[in-house]
C-alpha cells in the first residue's frame, strides 16, 4: 500500500490561455512541469458530474464530497429533478400520503413555500409537478407564496405570481392563498415576531388581505416594499373569506434547503413550541417537507439526502493505517467534515491539522501567499515523517484569492502555490510516495467573463489531475468526473472498491 497524498489545488481549473486566465499569466514552471511530463486528464467538476443541475457551476462543498464519496453525490434540487425525470416525483410515498390524506379527511392541501426560479432555496418547476400531482388525486389544493428577491430580482416575484396562475388555470387545479415575503416567512435569525406575522397570515387568514394577488404586490413595489418584505397577505375571492387551515387539512412544505425553513416547520409540528404564540392550531391529515429541515422534528420527508456510505476515509480507516487531512482554516471543513460525506467525528486513525488563515488582512488579495507556505511545511514534515499512508491536503490561494476579481493578486496566489507544490512534491519523491494533484472546482483560470468584466464566481470548468508516482507508468483515461478519484486511489491500493462507491477508477487498463 505505497503512502498516497491528495493534493487538492481549491480554484485549479482548465480554459484557454488570456488575459482573464491568473493561471496562464503567472510563471509557474512545477505546474507546467505537472501537466506536460505526468500521466494528466481533465476531470468535469460542475453540472450533473457532481449532482446539481445542469450548467450549474460546482463549489468547494460539493466537490470535496463528491471527491470523498467516490461517486455523483446528487444534492437535494437535482435528487428532485432527476425524480421528475424519471416519474418517480408522482409515485413519491410521502407525496401522495399529504395528498390522499386530505382528500379522505375532505380538507385542502396547502403548499407551502418560495415561488421562484432561483433553485437555491426551492425551484417553480416542483411546484408545478405538486399542483399537476393534487390535480390527479383530485384533491383540493392550495399555495401559500413566499416571494424571493435575495436570489431573483427584487422585483421578480410579479412574474413569478403570474406564471403561478397561469399554471393553476391550465392545470385546471389551486389557488393562491396567501402571498408572505421571505423576511417574515423564511426567518433564520429566531425574529419570532416576523415568523409571527406570516403564521397568522396563511394558518389563520388574519391580517391584510386582497383579492387581487398581482395588484397587491404592483402596490408594494409602488410603496418601495420589494418582494423580499411583502407584507404578508391572505388572497380573498370577492366578498369571500381567507383560506384559514382546518382540521383535516393537510400541509407540504415545498423548499428543499432546509436553513430558513427550520423556525416555520418548528412551529407547525413541535408540539412544545412557545416562541410566539400559535393560536388554535388544526389538526392536520399530515405535514410533511420537501428535504429534512431537521431529524428531530421527525417529520416525514419526500426526498432523503444521500447517506453516502462508505467514503474513502471510512476505507482507509478499516485498512488500519494512518491517513492526515490538512488545510488552513478558509477549507479546513472541505477536507475533514465534506471529504467524510457530512460525518463531523473523524474516522478512527484519522489526524486532523488546522492551520490558521490569515487574519491581519480584510481581503485575501492583500495577503496572496495565504497559509500556504505554513500548510505546506506541515505538509512535508507528515509526508517525511513516515507515521501516515493517506494525506488530503487543500491549498486555498487560487479559488479565495480568485474571488476577489482582482488578476495581479491571483497570479502572486498562483506563483505561491507553485512554489509550494515543488517542495511538496520533493518530499514525495525523495520519501517514495504517490501523488495525486486535482482541484475541486475552478476559479482562477476565468476572471474575466466574455464582455472583459471582472469575473469572481467559480466556473464550470474541467479541473486537472496529475498523477506522480516514479515506480509505475500508469495512464489516465479521460472523461473522468470528481467521483473518480477515490476509485482509482483505491485501485492503486488493490483495494476493492465497494458496490456503493460508483465512480470508476482513471488507471487504464490497457
Amino acid at each position: 500500500m505505497t503512502p498516497t497524498l491528495l493534493l487538492i489545488l481549491d480554484g485549479w481549473g482548465i480554459a484557454p490561455a488570456g488575459e482573464g486566465n491568473a493561471i496562464s499569466l503567472a510563471s509557474t514552471p512545477t505546474l507546467d512541469c505537472l501537466v506536460a511530463d505526468y500521466p494528466m486528464s481533465r476531470l468535469a467538476c460542475s453540472g450533473r458530474a457532481v449532482g446539481l443541475p445542469e450548467g450549474f457551476m460546482g463549489n468547494s462543498e460539493v466537490g470535496h464530497m463528491n471527491i470523498g464519496a467516490g461517486r455523483v453525490v446528487f444534492q437535494d434540487m437535482t435528487l428532485i429533478d432527476v425524480a421528475l425525470e424519471e416519474n418517480k416525483f408522482q409515485k413519491n410515498l410521502v407525496l401522495n400520503n399529504v395528498m390522499t390524506s386530505a382528500k379522505v379527511k375532505g380538507g385542502t392541501v396547502h403548499l407551502m413555500g418560495l415561488v421562484s426560479d432561483g433553485g437555491v432555496h426551492s425551484h417553480f418547476n416542483h411546484l408545478v409537478a405538486l399542483l399537476e400531482m393534487a390535480k390527479a388525486i383530485e384533491v383540493d389544493v392550495c399555495v401559500h407564496v413566499f416571494l424571493d428577491g435575495r436570489d431573483t430580482s427584487p422585483t421578480s416575484g410579479l412574474g413569478f405570481v403570474k406564471q403561478l396562475l397561469e399554471a393553476i388555470e391550465r392545470i385546471g387545479a389551486g389557488r393562491i392563498a396567501s402571498i408572505s415575503g421571505r423576511y417574515y416567512a423564511m426567518d433564520r435569525d429566531k425574529r419570532w415576531d416576523r415568523n409571527q406575522l406570516a403564521w397568522d397570515c396563511f394558518v389563520h387568514g388574519k391580517g391584510k388581505t386582497t383579492s387581487d394577488p398581482l395588484k397587491a404586490i404592483q402596490d408594494s413595489y409602488d410603496e418601495g416594499i420589494t418582494d423580499e418584505f411583502f407584507i404578508p397577505t391572505s388572497i380573498i375571492a370577492e366578498g369571500g373569506e381567507p383560506i384559514a387551515m382546518k382540521d383535516g387539512d393537510s400541509v407540504f412544505m415545498f423548499n428543499f434547503r432546509a436553513d430558513r425553513m427550520r423556525q416555520i416547520a418548528q412551529a407547525m409540528c413541535v408540539d412544545s413550541f412557545v416562541d410566539f404564540e400559535r393560536g388554535d392550531f388544526p389538526k392536520l391529515s399530515a405535514l410533511a417537507s420537501m428535504t429534512c429541515y431537521e431529524k428531530s422534528f421527525g417529520l416525514p420527508v419526500a426526498f432523503a439526502k444521500d447517506d453516502c456510505p462508505d467514503p474513502l476515509g471510512e476505507l482507509v480507516a478499516k485498512q488500519g493505517v494512518k491517513q492526515l487531512r490538512l488545510a488552513e482554516t478558509e477549507k479546513y471543513a472541505h477536507v475533514t467534515y465534506f471529504f467524510n460525506c457530512g460525518r463531523e467525528e473523524p474516522f478512527e486513525n484519522e489526524d486532523r491539522e488546522l492551520v490558521s488563515s490569515p487574519r491581519d488582512v480584510a481581503t485575501y488579495d492583500l495577503k496572496p501567499q495565504m497559509s500556504v507556505e505554513e500548510v505546506t511545511e506541515k505538509l512535508v514534515t507528515a509526508i517525511t515523517s513516515k507515521e501516515y499512508s493517506f494525506i488530503v491536503c487543500n491549498f486555498a490561494n487560487l479559488d479565495m484569492v480568485g474571488h476577489t476579481g482582482i488578476i495581479d493578486a491571483a497570479i502572486e496566489a498562483c506563483e505561491a502555490v507553485d512554489a509550494c507544490v515543488a517542495k511538496v512534491l520533493d518530499a514525495v519523491h525523495a520519501s517514495g510516495w504517490r501523488a495525486l494533484v486535482t482541484a475541486d472546482h475552478g476559479n482562477a483560470e476565468e476572471l474575466r467573463n466574455a464582455a472583459g468584466n471582472t469575473h469572481t464566481a467559480h466556473t464550470t470548468n474541467p479541473v486537472p489531475v496529475v498523477l506522480i508516482d516514479e515506480s509505475a507508468s500508469w495512464k489516465l483515461r479521460e472523461d473522468g468526473i470528481l467521483g473518480d478519484i477515490a476509485p482509482t486511489i483505491l485501485d492503486m491500493w488493490n483495494i476493492e472498491q465497494p458496490a456503493s462507491m460508483n465512480g470508476k477508477s482513471l488507471i487504464c487498463k490497457d
